[in-house]
């Protein structure tokens, strides 16, 4: 007989992308010429900047050591020049930052500080799975909150029951959103933040589109509202801005408390993240005012190309202000999955059936701006075969 797994194990969800790159490559192999849309990995390379930085930091000796939470003082310094320049947020970058492995293994991370059995974690739906693992592994209760169009995907705190309210622990937020391509207004990110403090609850903002923005919009920093301070932590990842998937780099930003609180679950689960991606981070920081506009400039290309076409296939498509993704009704109202499946084999096209993420997805799958536009166009023609079927 094989080990019992444990009872967190049985109820952590299944991962949204699980089983899409064996049957990609099973295409592949079999000649079908396949369009990724599925995952948020765009085909563009980070900055030069970085990638000089990272190749010269590699063989500096000092940078093979143990990082530890404290990582480089260097980068530590760049997100907080970052952090006040693009929002006006003062922060000690030894104190209110703390590097990540990527922005995902904080926000999984965060809970076991913060959450005992039997405390409410309240989770977007649909939204980022590693939300609701995060919540699992700590021994938390996850309180779903679906996203509908007619609320503007944002959560309706008044909807929330009195029931979670009194256990309420953790809030998660993402805006702008994924896998929606929602905005949240300022108002409502206030609104927020008061709930958060009225029933004592952390918010964890996961902020990792923040610089995505399109036709002028800038996204606001959930440290910008005021009495956020002491309830908010906000992670940023250097994954989407900069094209740095692989790297795995992030920071979190927040209240002092907070930040220790997280930092001393870290040094039990790791040594941080290794210096000389910490020093290409820095680079990449620095290079932010003449690099990163150009870089959202091909997104937006990318997104009016992707909205045009595939609205002349068919589907209807509302033009996000930000994020890399769109976010579309399935036609005819049917199975998100067995649209993103008939998509996949019969046209070689991947998209993310909006049930991976979530009960509230369903009827909904996700397209992400990771090809170039005749990419783009050719797979909006692939995909417009079924939706006239």
């Amino acid at each position: 007989m094989a080990p019992e797994r444990s009872q967190w194990f049985k109820e952590l969800p299944g991962y949204p992308l699980a089983g899409i790159p064996e049957a990609r490559e099973r295409l592949k192999a079999a000649g079908v010429d396949v369009i990724d849309l599925g995952a948020g990995d765009a085909d563009l390379d980070p900055p030069p900047e970085a990638v000089r930085r990272l190749a010269e930091a590699a063989s500096e000796q000092g940078m093979s050591r143990y990082p530890f939470q404290t990582g480089l003082p260097d980068f530590r310094e760049a997100i907080a020049t970052w952090m006040s320049g693009r929002f006006g947020v003062s922060l000690d970058p030894y104190a209110e930052i703390l590097p990540l492995m990527g922005s995902k293994e904080g926000i999984i991370k965060t809970p076991l500080a913060f959450m005992d059995p039997g405390d409410v974690a309240v989770i977007p739906d649909p939204g980022y799975k590693a939300y609701h693992g995060g919540v699992i592994l700590a021994g938390g209760d996850p309180h779903f909150v679906p996203l509908r169009q007619e609320n503007d995907y944002l959560i309706p705190l008044d909807e929330i029951p009195e029931a979670v309210r009194s256990r309420l622990r953790l809030m998660y937020l993402n805006y702008p959103n994924n896998p929606t391509a929602a905005s949240a207004p300022v108002e409502y990110l206030e609104s927020v933040v008061g709930f958060c403090r009225e029933h004592d609850a952390l918010l964890i903002y996961d902020h990792a589109y923040s610089e995505i923005a399109f036709d002028g919009y800038r996204p606001r920093s959930i440290l910008e509202i005021d009495g956020a301070d002491g309830y908010a932590l906000e992670f940023h990842s250097f994954s989407k801005t900069y094209n740095m998937t692989g790297w795995r780099l992030g920071w979190v930003a927040g209240n002092a408390g907070l930040i220790e609180s997280l930092a001393k679950v870290k040094t039990f689960m790791d040594v941080g993240v290794f210096k000389a991606v910490q020093a290409a981070g820095a680079a990449a920081l620095e290079a932010y005012e003449h690099w990163v506009p150009g870089n959202v400039a091909r997104f937006q290309a990318r997104r009016d190309v992707a909205v045009e076409s595939l609205r002349q296939a068919g589907f209807t498509v509302a033009e996000p202000k930000a994020t890399m993704y769109l976010w579309i009704p399935v036609p005819g109202g049917g199975s998100s999955l067995a649209f993103a499946e008939r998509a996949l084999e019969e046209e070689g096209v991947v998209v993310l059936p909006g049930d991976a993420l979530g009960a509230g997805g369903e009827g909904f799958f996700r397209v992400a701006l990771t090809v170039d536009e005749g990419r783009m166009r050719e797979a909006a023609v692939r995909l417009g075969r079924l939706a006239v079927q």
